[in-house]
């Protein structure tokens, strides 16, 4: 009986402490949901019954610092709430440059840079963050600091990189510093697409430093590269870009000799359609293919089927780096069949910039077997870049037929040569 007894009361006050931990529990569990469900408030009211609750949260914390900074501008009344949120959650970088707004909107400047110091070093490789942080070291005055967190910018590549680049280059145009300091190897084609527009020289040094780090560039940016380069008649540079772009674009199958100053002469290889191989302009009245049933020179040739009024070329054609005041020959082979209209279709050499004409061919007439076209012309003294195209004589004239071209070169001719070898004896 006794036994029962002292049973019966150890198990009263087991489920009395059972009860009383139960109940702290659910007291926990229910100021913890109290203060998720205030914290998730947009009101301020909430939010402050939520540092109430827990205030061992930093986010309701930094919720009201937002609220007093952004939405009612008085940032001395968020500077204690966000001081809060960075003690409590100190890796936490939005908290830092919340804190760094604050500072800055009431003249702690000292402060304020500590303060982005601290959001960088809690995340270093957050480019987000470190825009951040490099906008308002711009505007607090510090150049130093922005650049360096602008390069955390663009060392991480994400799709505010060119903005970030642009605006390194505002604040401080000097290529050999920010190929120096502030931009990575691993983000100069990107530079050199942002230069190669704004300024020459400072993009041909961006290159020299992919060359000489041997950097791969895309075909795109290549060509890119080169048409601006055209366009600001800059041809040597031009042709020099595209020597060195061999190993680095995988072109050195498309390197002109001193046999032959034409890229892809032959149509061996597919056309590029940029730089100084073939390039293929969308002509109504023309169809363009490579053919593998016509040869001469190598595998395929060049197909071009006439259709149409309204032509003045066949929309393919060439750039060619040339020195001035020097001999060369071109040559070509051609086949066509079924040619009609008057006038026909021939092979033009000329200034791209001056529009200057030095060798126009003969027409090209039916012919069922490769016929050979040439001749020889001597560039002029400013001429530095030729086109070669195939021109419609009469210009806009009706014509109709399949033509065939392969085989096609230009080089110095012996003349030149035979000169120069005098000159060395």
């Amino acid at each position: 009986m006794e036994y029962e007894l002292r049973h019966s009361a150890r198990k009263f006050w087991i489920a009395i402490a059972f009860l009383g931990l139960t109940t702290a529990y659910l007291g926990i569990v229910t100021v913890h949901y109290l203060a998720e469900y205030f914290s998730e408030s947009s009101e301020e009211s909430d939010l402050i019954r939520a540092t109430r609750l827990d205030p061992g949260d930093a986010v309701s914390f930094h919720n009201i610092g937002r609220i007093e900074l952004l939405a009612r501008a008085r940032p001395q009344m968020a500077l204690p709430w966000l001081e809060t949120a960075t003690r409590l959650n100190p890796h936490m970088a939005s908290y830092w440059v919340d804190l760094a707004l604050a500072r800055q909107a009431v003249g702690e400047t000292a402060l304020e840079r500590q303060d982005l110091l601290y959001a960088l070093e809690a995340a270093p490789r957050t480019p987000e963050i470190a825009w951040q942080a490099a906008n308002l070291f711009l505007a607090q005055g510090s150049p130093d600091d922005a650049m360096n967190a602008f390069r955390l910018v663009i060392e991480n590549d994400p799709p505010i990189t060119s903005l970030a680049i642009e605006t390194c280059w505002k604040v401080h145009p000097d290529v050999e510093f920010l190929l120096n300091n502030v931009i990575p190897s691993n983000a100069d084609e990107m530079f050199l697409g942002f230069l190669r527009s704004r300024n020459q020289p400072a993009a041909a040094t961006v290159w020299e430093k992919m060359y000489s780090l041997q950097q791969p560039i895309s075909r795109p940016h290549l060509f890119e590269y080169i048409r601006d380069l055209v366009a600001h008649q800059q041809a040597a540079q031009a042709a020099l870009v595209w020597r060195q772009a061999a190993s680095m674009a995988g072109l050195s199958a498309y390197q002109p000799s001193p046999q032959n100053l034409l890229v892809n002469g032959d149509f061996s290889l597919e056309i590029l359609d940029g730089g100084f191989d073939w390039m293929h302009q969308k002509t109504r009245g023309v169809t363009l293919a490579l053919d593998p049933n016509e040869t001469h020179s190598s595998a395929r040739s060049l197909r071009i089927i006439f259709d149409g009024p309204g032509i003045e070329d066949a929309g393919i054609r060439q750039l060619v780096p040339v020195e001035p005041n020097t001999p060369y020959e071109f040559s070509a082979f051609y086949k066509a069949q079924e040619m009609d209209g008057a006038g026909g279709a021939r092979f033009a050499l000329q200034d791209l910039h001056r529009e200057t004409s030095f060798f126009m061919s003969e027409d090209l007439q039916n012919a069922d077997f490769w016929k050979k076209v040439s001749g020889s012309f001597v560039t002029g003294p400013e001429t530095g870049l030729l086109v070669l195209r195939l021109a419609r004589v009469p210009a806009g004239s009706p014509i109709r037929g399949k033509l065939w071209l392969d085989g096609l070169q230009l080089a110095p001719s012996d003349r030149r040569i035979a000169y120069d070898e005098r000159k060395l004896q």
